[in-house]
């Protein structure tokens, strides 16, 4: 454990260092975010910070040294995100280029590495095969973190806030179950995110990315498998409310255009933190919230680890319940899709 944290501590510092030099980097040669009318910034930013917390992740496990085909298919799928967050950051790459990229790295980590989820073993005894499918969820899985993370990386600090509290319960998760592995990876990165919110939380000198968001949410998604890969039903559910802000964020991104007839990789500025903007909050306000809120998921996430089964089902019933009423109060898919609203108000009207 005492090399785990000189470890971490190593990688907290390597980022402190090396993140005003990235910071010069990116104004050399002109990487900077322009301000457009979905972005709250008003003047340019560096970009390309992800590679401050990429490069302090690298120096942690060549440190650590572990050597598993599943461990160097990581690190190679993750050489491929960066390089396409590189090239996404200076030259606003496509959606599709993005995809086939991404399922590249996934592709990597499940025929190279034989990282599946192959079956999860139901509370009431048995289990549920998943075959052939078992390669799909896993790659959708991956996918769908490493953009749900990018998704929300839309105010200052906000991705790389989240990310932390996400690594830090992954970290703590494995630890109890006696995952080494995983908890040592985790930890590298949670550091290595840690020192770089301190030039990333509002107001930024710089932010990470493309780059940075989608190579936390690769390993992120990857992280999270390991850790929780062929569990029970119930524990299954421990990763996706880790997960939970990015994950509702991008599920109701996807119900809200679907339903308002737009483009579903259309963007716009309807996300939590923009509807949070609008409602009144201050910028350092809102991410501050969505941190308390996702620190609110990862409690949830363990108590759902220690609970019974109708303890989980009244875990999953108040979350879901809270998710509803963020989405009809802030108006996260559009003013008129209130159901719960609409129905208290029958229920009232009734004698």
């Amino acid at each position: 454990m005492i090399e785990i944290t000189l470890l971490a501590f190593i990688t907290c510092i390597a980022t402190l260092l090396l993140t005003p030099i990235f910071i010069k980097f990116s104004l050399k040669i002109n990487a900077t975010d322009k301000p457009n009318h979905r972005k709250v910034h008003k003047d340019p930013i560096p970009t390309l910070g992800g590679l401050a917390i990429f490069t302090s992740f690298l120096i942690g496990i060549l440190i650590l040294q572990p050597v598993s085909n599943y461990h160097l298919s990581i690190v190679f799928g993750a050489f491929l995100i960066i390089a396409l967050g590189i090239l996404d950051d200076l030259y606003n790459l496509s959606p599709k280029v993005k995809i086939i990229v991404q399922l590249a790295a996934a592709f990597l980590v499940v025929f190279w590495g034989g990282l599946q989820v192959e079956f999860i073993n139901l509370p009431f005894g048995g289990q549920v095969q998943f075959g052939i499918l078992s390669t799909v969820i896993t790659i959708l899985w991956i996918v769908g973190i490493t953009n749900a993370i990018n998704l929300i990386d839309g105010l200052d600090g906000l991705a790389a806030g989240v990310s932390t509290i996400a690594l830090f319960t992954i970290a703590g998760m494995a630890i109890i179950m006696g995952d080494v592995y995983v908890a040592t990876m985790a930890l590298i990165l949670f550091f290595s995110t840690l020192g770089f919110l301190r030039y990333n939380f509002y107001p930024a000198k710089i932010f990470m990315g493309d780059t940075g968001a989608m190579f936390l949410g690769y390993m992120i998604s990857v992280l999270s498998l390991l850790g929780f890969k062929n569990v029970t039903v119930i524990s299954f559910i421990i990763p996706i409310f880790i997960l939970g802000v990015p994950i509702s964020d991008t599920l109701i991104a996807m119900v809200r255009r679907f339903i308002n007839k737009q483009p579903i990789s259309s963007p716009d500025s309807s996300h939590l933190h923009h509807r949070l903007i609008k409602f009144g909050l201050t910028h350092k306000q809102t991410v501050l919230f969505i941190y308390a809120l996702s620190a609110l998921f990862s409690v949830a996430a363990i108590l759902f680890s220690m609970t019974t089964i109708w303890g989980s089902i009244l875990i999953i019933v108040i979350t879901l319940f809270v998710v509803q009423f963020l989405i009809e109060n802030l108006e996260l898919i559009n003013s008129n899709f209130k159901p719960i609203t609409y129905l208290v108000k029958v229920l009232r009207q009734k004698p």
